[in-house]
């Protein structure tokens, strides 16, 4: 409850905040100095929106930022594959969740760096040159992330989700719409990180296997096979360079 009334209060003080910071751009589009809400029609058929619309969208674009990260980017599969990690070598805590989010965000931005160096190509330089109006930059702009998405999806998992929502006829890949792409693609990167995280298991559930096995052999029923199979997991991933197979399993399951 109380978590739910600090919420709350937060969503208000927001709301308030926004509503202060308009309430200039508001006065002055009254007093005719700067048009609110204007949509011009330009002679190719496109539409020319006002900066303050334009700042509107721009302010909504960056409040999708997080979800946008952890849906349409490798992030969602680094971050369990490493989660799954730490799990099967039996630490806690350790490496802590700050550390764990903080490798898979550098690391998506090094899987991802080819895709954004397209949209700063194709999408943000010609909009800050005003080659390009708003709403074609975000086309432009949405083109490498549909590649890459695409690159990652399953065929079956497309199929599923386009038999639930009825959609048929599908010419091309290209035609895909993006409503049943992004709930394809999150399918497919949860089930190929889930298998990631089940042949990194494996090993160390064979040590875990071994180390019961032998205290049970021995009469040790009281001691804990987990406080024995530690060090010698740590230990097999330190020999084997763990990290550094991780990090480049995770870097090169990427289609791009």
């Amino acid at each position: 409850m109380k978590l739910l009334q600090k919420n709350s209060l937060s969503f208000i003080l927001v709301v308030v905040a926004l509503l202060l910071m308009l309430l200039p751009t508001l006065s002055m589009a009254a007093e005719g100095v700067l048009p609110a809400v204007t949509v011009t029609d330009n002679p190719d058929g496109s539409k020319t929106y006002s900066a303050t619309l334009q700042i509107l969208f721009l302010m909504t674009i960056l409040s999708l930022l997080p979800a946008a990260l952890i849906m349409m980017t490798s992030f969602t599969r680094i971050i369990i594959v490493l989660a799954v990690l730490r799990h099967a070598i039996g630490l806690a805590q350790s490496p802590s969740n700050q550390i764990l989010i903080g490798l898979a965000l550098f690391l998506t931005l090094f899987v991802m760096a080819p895709v954004f160096e397209k949209v700063n190509e194709m999408a943000v330089q010609p909009y800050l040159a005003d080659e390009m109006n708003l709403q074609d930059a975000v086309v432009a702009g949405s083109a490498p992330f549909r590649e890459f998405m695409l690159n990652q999806t399953r065929d079956n998992d497309l199929e599923v989700f386009a038999k639930i929502s009825g959609t048929e006829h599908i010419a091309s890949r290209e035609e895909i719409p993006f409503t049943l792409l992004l709930p394809s693609f999150v399918t497919s990167e949860l089930k190929t990180a889930f298998q990631i995280g089940f042949m990194i298991f494996l090993p160390f559930l064979i040590i875990d296997l071994v180390v019961a096995s032998v205290l049970m052999a021995m009469g040790m029923m009281m001691l804990s096979p987990m406080m024995i199979s530690l060090p010698f997991k740590l230990m097999l991933f330190v020999l084997v360079d763990g990290w550094v197979l991780i990090m480049g399993t995770l870097a090169s399951s990427f289609y791009m």
